[in-house]
């Protein structure tokens, strides 16, 4: 696909989410913000019965298939694949991403699109949960995208599911998501953006908060000054008032608003380091050049 083939009037509104791989039917640390083309602030939209399920994400996203929309999610589409051969070695005979989404959904039994426990029946196998699992570096795998020199964030891998930065319950759960999502909404790299409808990118928002000039280790915004200054950094207004600054708001407000700004440059489109193999394997991270 030509770098011109993404106009800079294809998409007229962004939308970024915080994710969530916790158990359970609810998760307050789902959040979904959305903003409109030009530079109104973004805004959080309210979730159905007051706290998200993945699954209500997963309708809310499925009604506006055919709009103008830029959807960016907040975890990894899919594992390492090109270093090893294999999603999940000795496992999987998974070929691309789309072949993982769906092995995912089928030997997971967890609700509302979950993950945790097709994580826990493989730790010390693929997944590190501690230390009974034996030394956590030989778990420490990285796509193509996460291991490039030069990057503003080094994001953990899929394979550690451990502590408060581990992004292995959220990806696999968004997965799941991905895989009822592929048959109606454009999931790029895996895809080209069509010219119409819906399209989904992964984005991880300490990305946007290096794009607002945070500095690497204060990429969290909790007091509306904060929030606004980091806004205006990438060409916003300021926001309405929330009722609360917790992470997960002010995270999915700052990356829809970076989101808005970076659906126009083509480089992010077309990463020179972005292989076909990569593509449809592992995926990218939208932002990552």
């Amino acid at each position: 696909m030509p770098r011109s083939a993404i106009a800079p009037e294809r998409f007229r509104r962004f939308v970024a989410i915080d994710w969530s791989g916790a158990k359970g039917k609810r998760h307050r640390g789902i959040a979904v913000a959305e903003c409109v083309a030009g530079d109104d602030a973004p805004t959080l939209i309210a979730p159905p019965g007051g706290i998200w399920s993945r699954t209500e994400v997963l309708r809310w996203l499925l009604a506006r298939a055919s709009e103008p929309l830029l959807i960016g999610f907040d975890f990894s589409f899919s594992a390492p694949f090109v270093t090893r051969g294999a999603h999940l070695p000795g496992e999987t005979d998974t070929r691309d991403a789309r072949a993982l989404w769906r092995y995912v959904d089928q030997h997971s039994d967890d609700e509302d699109l979950g993950a945790a426990r097709f994580i826990e029946a493989r730790r010390g196998r693929h997944f590190y949960l501690g230390a009974a699992d034996g030394a956590k570096r030989d778990f420490l795998h990285s796509r193509i995208c996460e291991s490039l020199d030069g990057q503003s964030t080094k994001p953990s891998t899929v394979y550690d599911a451990i502590g408060a930065a581990q992004v292995a319950k959220a990806s696999f759960a968004g997965m799941r998501l991905l895989h009822h999502l592929a048959p109606r909404i454009a999931i790029w790299p895996f895809d080209p953006v069509p010219p119409h409808g819906a399209a989904v990118v992964e984005i991880y928002t300490a990305i946007a908060a290096r794009g607002a000039g945070l500095r690497k280790g204060v990429s969290k915004l909790r007091t509306a000054a904060a929030l606004d200054e980091a806004l205006v950094a990438t060409g916003s207004k300021l926001h309405a008032p929330l009722s609360r600054y917790d992470d997960h708001s002010t995270d999915a407000i700052l990356a829809a608003a970076w989101l808005r700004r970076a659906a126009a440059r083509a480089d992010l489109w077309q990463p020179t380091r972005m292989t076909p193999k990569i593509a449809q394997t592992e995926g990218w991270t939208f932002g990552v050049s």
